[in-house]
């Protein structure tokens, strides 16, 4: 067994066959984990409730299970984190924000309740942007989450806090969210694994909305292999969530062993490939080596085109911010200095927004879902480098950066399609850069078992940040 000291840097896939043989113990482990919060976290600032007692309670409970012969699987007795967006009976669930400091749900969210049943073990709420939007503000509810690569560095966002908290140790997965781009940015500036299922894989009951039609919940952690773990734990159809689909969900496991010969990766090299302003060199120059990769372990690279994708970024946020301003509505006519300064400007900025803006973002998103599923046609997968750039410095964050910088992320919350983030190596700064596999609808296995040959023969995971 691995040295008490070495288990926070354990992966899901090694600590279950541990936990289910007796040989580690849920209470031993869980309590690593919430000393290793206690070490470092007041670096990163990646958690914003800790749920010491609740966990060692389930860890305990595990245990008497496994020791009793009712093993649940591989969650079973594995601590991970939420965002803080999942509502959590009988725990805070603040989304950041002055608006909802004090708000304790009755209900879990589906996918916690799922994880539950599964028999993980929860550490705590994670921190985020502002109800999923914004940036890194000091004006929210709690101080911004830093990355554990280098702390004068954002680790992406929203889903801030799980990026950081994966990535550092602290954590052995969390959940985040992905309106346009919210898991696979931290992943890739985290130099973690995440992925977004297709829209209505996974059931968005009891997670704080930001854009109906756009939000995806999936996990992050540090593998491939441990996505797939957390996902087949949470997919599926869910009768409280109209948006999910009732479609069987394939051995995400299993699938991961088959590797990439006899796939062919589909490359849109205009707008993912370019160089152009506010896309660094570097991401673009590490996509080429992932490709070269794949294509070295069988795989066959073709070009595809997808005629308008330089709308789909535009498309992405006017859809988005016409909703978010629409739930938000009332509460910005009351409590308008309640929200931080960076979300609260993007919302406003929604209710600029006519009702044609948004029916045009509409018939926008039903063009490119249309050239995806062409370009899918011709291809198993698309690749494309996860995010323009590698993490910015927190310090003088612009909010309208989203909107000016392209989006490699958002594209794929137009069309709603399965994009797993994993990383690609790190800049000449030292911060991570992230390869992004997408796949086609309800197609996860086939996004996940590419993301797995390639990272298993890159080996970037094998790296932790210098914290």
């Amino acid at each position: 067994m691995a040295l008490s000291s070495e288990l926070h840097y354990l992966t899901i896939g090694e600590a279950a066959p541990l936990i289910a043989s007796g040989e580690l113990s849920p209470v031993e482990l869980t309590r690593a984990y919430l000393a290793r919060i206690d070490a470092v976290d007041g670096q990163l600032d990646s958690f914003v409730t800790i749920t010491a007692d609740f966990a060692l309670s389930q860890a305990r409970q595990a245990e008497a299970e496994i020791r009793a012969g009712k093993y649940r699987g591989p969650l079973h007795g594995i601590p991970i984190a939420l965002k803080d967006l999942y509502d959590t009976a009988g725990i805070r669930t603040t989304a950041m924000s002055r608006v909802t400091p004090d708000r304790v749900p009755d209900e879990d969210a589906t996918t916690v309740a799922k994880l539950y049943e599964a028999g993980a073990v929860l550490l705590g709420k994670l921190a985020m942007h502002e109800f999923a939007l914004g940036g890194p503000d000091f004006t929210s509810l709690f101080p911004p989450a830093r990355n554990p690569w280098n702390t004068a560095h954002m680790p992406g966002g929203s889903s801030s806090g799980s990026g950081a908290a994966v990535a550092a140790g602290l954590c052995m997965g969390a959940l985040g969210s992905d309106t346009g781009g919210s898991i696979r940015g931290p992943a890739s500036m985290c130099g973690i694994a995440g992925i977004k299922p297709t829209f209505g894989r996974v059931s968005n009951f009891g997670v704080v909305p930001l854009s109906w039609s756009q939000d995806h919940c999936g996990p992050m952690t540090w593998t491939v292999e441990d996505c797939a773990i957390m996902l087949q734990a949470i997919a599926g159809y869910d009768p409280k969530d109209p948006t999910t689909a009732d479609v069987p969900v394939p051995d995400y496991l299993t699938a991961l062993r088959d590797g990439v010969r006899g796939l062919t990766i589909g490359v849109p090299r205009e707008y993912f490939y370019e160089e152009s302003p506010g896309v660094d060199v570097q991401v673009i120059q590490a996509a080429e080596r992932g490709l070269e990769t794949l294509s070295e372990l069988g795989a066959e690279i073709r070009d595809v085109e997808i005629p308008h994708i330089k709308y789909a970024q535009t498309a992405n946020q006017v859809i988005m911010m016409s909703e978010a301003y629409s739930f938000h509505e009332a509460n910005l006519k009351t409590r308008r200095h309640d929200y931080g300064n960076l979300v609260r400007s993007r919302f406003l900025l929604g209710g600029l927004l006519s009702a044609s803006d948004y029916n045009q973002a509409l018939r926008m998103r039903r063009v490119i879902k249309d050239e995806m599923a062409e370009a899918l046609h011709q291809a198993d997968v698309l690749v494309t480098p996860t995010y323009a750039s590698p993490a910015p410095e927190i310090e003088g964050y612009a909010g309208a950066t989203t909107l000016t910088q392209p989006s490699f992320t958002g594209p794929f919350n137009v069309s709603g399609l399965p994009a797993v983030s994993t990383p690609s190596g790190l800049s000449d700064a030292g911060l991570p850069m992230g390869l992004q596999i997408v796949g086609r609808p309800f197609d996860e296995a086939t996004a996940l078992r590419v993301a797995h040959a390639y990272e298993q023969t890159a080996r970037y995971i094998d790296r932790r940040p210098p914290m």
